[in-house]
């Protein structure tokens, strides 16, 4: 489990090409490789990936067909920056909100409004996906535990304060660049539910 609340970001340092298959490698901050090892969890831009090799401060980790295809992590080149956040231990404040490090989608960003002491960025997520979409509600984006500012359809915004762009890739991420979404599972399940309660409803004439 993760809480979205990002610890930093991390370059990505090596890829190595496969069949279907990556490798890659983040040139971690030290003081976050205390106590990792090889079967550790780490989100990756909100993507949960398993430690395969640590090397110093070189984290290798293995990225199957699925993951290349369903998040960005596929567009990823040496140098690229990814947020992280190593997986949440018992007795860790949640600070965000539960996040399972499963990406649903991904969506790109359509308008990044700037003032002077924070910025609002909007963005447009794939249609079958805008019902989860409710305002003042959690959403994860590239890892971060944000609050949807307003919903406009399939659009959505998130405002963002001075230190979660300080910390996070969203302080230079651009227009049109794709962001992991995981929805909060609870919103998720909730409206799953209801919709399928109305449904079977309707079948049945109530």
């Amino acid at each position: 489990m993760f809480t979205g609340i990002v610890q930093g970001t991390a370059q990505v340092v090596a890829i190595n090409e496969k069949p279907q298959f990556r490798t890659h490698t983040l040139r971690m901050p030290p003081e976050r490789l205390t106590g990792l090892e090889p079967g550790a969890s780490v989100a990756h831009n909100g993507c949960c990936l398993t430690v395969t090799a640590i090397e110093d401060d070189r984290v290798s980790f293995d990225l199957m067909q699925e993951t290349l295809r369903i998040t960005n992590l596929g567009l990823l080149k040496p140098g690229d920056r990814v947020n992280f956040e190593r997986a949440a231990r018992f007795g860790d404040e949640i600070g965000g909100h539960a996040m399972s490090g499963h990406i649903l989608c991904m969506a790109p960003i359509t308008r990044i409004i700037r003032s002077e002491n924070n910025r609002q960025v909007w963005f447009r997520l794939p249609e079958p996906y805008s019902r989860y979409l409710f305002t003042k509600g959690y959403i994860g984006i590239d890892g971060i535990s944000l609050t949807i500012g307003d919903v406009d359809g399939c659009d959505f915004c998130v405002n963002l304060i001075p230190e979660t762009l300080e910390r996070t890739n969203l302080g230079f991420r651009k227009e049109q660049e794709l962001v992991n979404i995981e929805i909060d599972p609870q919103t998720q399940a909730i409206v799953d539910t209801v919709e399928r309660v109305l449904a079977e409803r309707l079948v049945n004439g109530d």
